[in-house]
């Protein structure tokens, strides 16, 4: 079966056919820096990265580029309310927004490029715009560059919304505009702003718009036409819109297929700053629910569905990620971890299916339960190709138990081994309680592990711990 991806373009699911043969250039639209991220903007690392496994998984060669805005109208109200450079801002987001990404295994992208590195491709699309009459400097002084909207006739076709039926772009003053609806592609310098957020440029010294920023980045890295376009469905208008009408006004054939991701709200309002409602990965964590548990909470809803947030719903599916964890360890425990094996045909076809996580978890869950009856009547031969498999299905989600991600490195590791012989000194001292059958010494040991988050689960072939919740 071949990879089918919901284009937002057709808006129908379409067979993915690549440009060039075996490889896949990718492009995802990233975080604007003027505040740390929440767990909403975390989804999109999450989900496209599930994306780029799969094609990796298929064999293709990836080229996925991720970008940062670091210079944005947001970005200047912070340095002001704030009193710091608009630039201090948008690197210490930027930062913390790498580290979580880093928490939650997402791959590093082949490039990651900062908007304001790439001012002069900016320029020489805006001048491409005006030469060939899409574009045109306003005339009232303001330095200001406008796109004109009405020069591109499909202008609309992305979010299918008719033009006369739009109001104003409202990212500048409309007395400099021919039309409301024009969007500005280059901001004048403005005497009410920081003296360094500007660049020199034809039209005097001034940054750039949002829109063209990803246009310029993705011709740059991607050339003038590239596979998928990703992003959340709230840039498909006016964002995306803008992209495809100004790329496409500039010469560039630009995306092939346009995949969107569903939003995460909380009770049912999206999550945001400006909501007040922003949870980040910082605070996720102080629940008691890991990284890994929070990625597989993103994989097990379908890419494209709202996910509605509340504690519940992630605390369940971090015990339903823990049921998972559970078998991988007490099957590497009696068969050895292996390495993860072939996929199965089922998790194959979901996963083709326009990346069908939900079904695919299904496929996974009916392997668990094969696994766990092996693992109960002694069927080594079952339990190994059983856990081969489903650590195959889940280094596809990015959740396996043993992938290094999870299991640490460097001081991590060296974290771990205190902890692993602090434990095994506990558990040493209960087994000479229990020999002694001294059992109130032996619970009291239990219990304190226990309030300490370490679970221990007396088994045939003895005694095994697992961090879990603190009682």
């Amino acid at each position: 079966m071949t990879l089918r991806l919901y284009d937002t373009a057709t808006r129908s699911v379409r067979d993915f056919v690549p440009r060039e043969a075996g490889k896949v250039g990718v492009y995802l639209c990233g975080l604007t820096l003027q505040a740390p991220p929440h767990i909403g903007h975390l989804r999109s690392g999450v989900n496209y990265d599930v994306l780029r496994r799969w094609l990796l998984s298929a064999g293709y060669e990836v080229t996925f580029i991720r970008n940062v805005t670091d210079i944005d109208d947001k970005i200047l109200v912070k340095a002001g309310e704030q009193g710091r450079p608009f630039w201090s801002i948008a690197y210490a987001n930027e930062l913390i927004l790498a580290e979580s990404y880093r928490a939650l295994n997402v791959l590093a992208p082949t490039y990651e490029p900062r908007a304001t590195g790439h001012i002069p491709e900016m320029h020489e699309l805006i001048m491409k715009l005006i030469a060939d009459g899409h574009a045109y400097p306003a005339t009232d002084g303001s330095g200001d560059v406008y796109f004109d909207v009405a020069s591109w006739p499909t202008y609309g076709s992305l979010s299918g919304q008719s033009p006369d039926a739009m109001q104003s772009a409202g990212d500048a003053p409309d007395r400099g505009k021919r039309d409301p609806r024009d969007f500005a592609l280059w901001k004048g310098a403005k005497p009410d702003e920081p003296a360094d957020a500007y660049w020199p440029s034809p039209w005097g010294l001034g940054r750039p718009g949002w829109h063209i920023e990803c246009s310029a980045m993705c011709w740059r890295y991607l050339g003038p036409e590239f596979d998928i376009h990703g992003g959340g469905l709230d840039l498909t208008f006016p964002h995306h819109e803008n992209e495809i009408a100004q790329s496409k006004a500039a010469g560039l054939p630009f995306a092939r297929y346009w995949v969107h991701h569903g939003l995460l709200s909380i009770g049912g309002a999206k999550m945001g700053k400006s909501a007040g409602n922003a949870l980040g990965l910082a605070y996720v964590e102080s629940l008691g629910v890991r990284p890994v548990e929070l990625r597989y909470y993103y994989a097990a809803a379908h890419y494209r569905s709202v996910i509605d947030y509340s504690e519940d719903s992630l605390r369940e599916a971090a015990t339903a990620y823990r049921r998972i964890e559970g078998f991988v360890q007490r099957a590497a425990e009696r068969v050895g971890a292996g390495q993860p094996g072939g996929l199965p045909a089922g998790f194959v076809a979901a996963m083709d299916d326009d990346l069908n996580t939900s079904a695919a978890l299904a496929v996974l869950q009916q392997h668990l339960r094969d696994g766990n009856t092996a693992l109960s009547v002694g069927d080594d031969v079952t339990v190994r190709t059983t856990l081969a498999d489903v650590r195959a299905m889940l280094d596809i989600l990015g959740i396996d138990p043993f992938d290094p991600a999870w299991t640490g490195g460097g001081s991590s590791n060296d974290l771990r081994a205190v902890v692993d012989s602090l434990i095994a000194l506990a558990l040493e001292q209960r087994a000479q309680a229990r020999g002694r059958k001294d059992w109130a010494a032996a619970d009291a040991v239990r219990d304190q592990l226990k309030l300490a988050g370490v679970a221990v689960e007396d088994t045939p072939q003895g005694p095994r711990w697992t961090i879990g919740e603190q009682g």
